[in-house]
């Protein structure tokens, strides 16, 4: 059955506006990542979504597909984006039953809640190398296709582009890094890694028309991200480091991804957009569950998450 448009969906947003398009979107099968595709294929696109697990990822496929009548959407499990060769296939197999790709969603990411005393040098390498290797290896696969696409979806700024918008690639961060997080130094070094690299992109492939941009996800009810990050006994507590008092919803990281992929977006280029309702400005990883700096010098592990994990140097 087709998930209700307003879980995932505004309705400023115009039918047809993405017709013929092409995204290809790492972490396709997660929540937040799903939702950004299902709102593309509801306004005309067609997919292509990348993850490790294939089962979750052909299944989330078609449930996507479900989106929009006539939809086509591929998953393409068992792909590894630390492995380049992997992603060059997965986009290519795309382009060759979809036909291009316009857009790109690097949404592939680690994460789990430990001090730095209990991270191993594995542990951290493997967070980089998806975050950061996989984001690199997600462009350096699109790019001959989203530089194909920026040159048939060029725009002046003053009329619509007579056949939609392309060349556009969106990286998937967070607000970890601004103000520091503890129990988070791992993904914050790595998320810097990841705007640092769509600020790069945006400088040295913008007179080719393509534009990169970062969308910065905060507390998402629901989602995969809070079940690792804040336990569920304590979700009262941590909506109160929320300016706006309660959790984002994947529908507003959607909506924020069609305006930057949307003739709406055209001259936004090597930003950084926060959806977060103010709370890197207040919030401490997982409000208040882990008192700071208590807990650091306990010496505890974290318990009470999804995918905690203990790791010693």
């Amino acid at each position: 059955m087709p998930l209700p448009k307003n879980e995932y969906l505004s309705e400023v947003w115009k039918d047809g506006i993405f017709d013929n398009k092409v995204v290809f979107c790492t972490g396709g099968a997660g929540t937040i990542c799903s939702a950004q595709v299902r709102a593309m294929v509801h306004l005309g696109a067609n997919a292509c979504i990348i993850g490790r697990n294939v089962e979750k990822t052909e299944n989330m496929a078609k449930d996507i597909a479900t989106a929009r009548k006539g939809a086509k959407v591929l998953g393409l499990g068992g792909v590894d984006v630390r492995k380049p060769e992997a992603l060059h296939e997965a986009a290519e197999k795309c382009v060759e039953e979809l036909g291009a790709i316009d857009f790109v969603i690097a949404g592939a990411a680690g994460n789990f809640l430990a001090p730095m005393n209990q991270i191993s040098s594995n542990a951290f390498k493997s967070v980089m190398d998806i975050d950061v290797l996989g984001s690199w290896n997600t462009i350096k696969a699109t790019l001959p296709h989203l530089l194909e696409s920026a040159a048939k979806h060029k725009t002046d700024g003053k009329t619509p582009p007579p056949k939609g918008t392309g060349g556009r690639i969106i990286f998937v961060s967070a607000t970890l890094h601004y103000a520091g997080t503890p129990m988070q130094s791992h993904v914050s070094v790595a998320k810097a890694g990841v705007d640092a690299m769509a600020h790069a992109v945006a400088i040295e492939q913008g007179p080719l028309g393509i534009t990169s941009n970062v969308i910065s996800p905060g507390p998402i009810g629901g989602t995969e991200g809070m079940a690792r990050l804040s336990r569920t006994d304590n979700a009262q507590e941590s909506m109160k480091n929320v300016p706006l008092g309660r959790f984002g919803t994947v529908k507003e990281i959607a909506d924020a991804t069609v305006y930057l992929f949307s003739d709406a977006g055209n001259y936004v280029n090597g930003e950084i957009l926060v959806v977060d309702g103010g709370a890197w400005h207040t919030s401490t990883i997982g409000g208040g569950s882990w008192k700071y700096p208590d807990f650091l010098l306990s010496q505890e592990s974290v318990t009470g998450v999804k995918g905690g994990k203990k790791a010693k140097l």
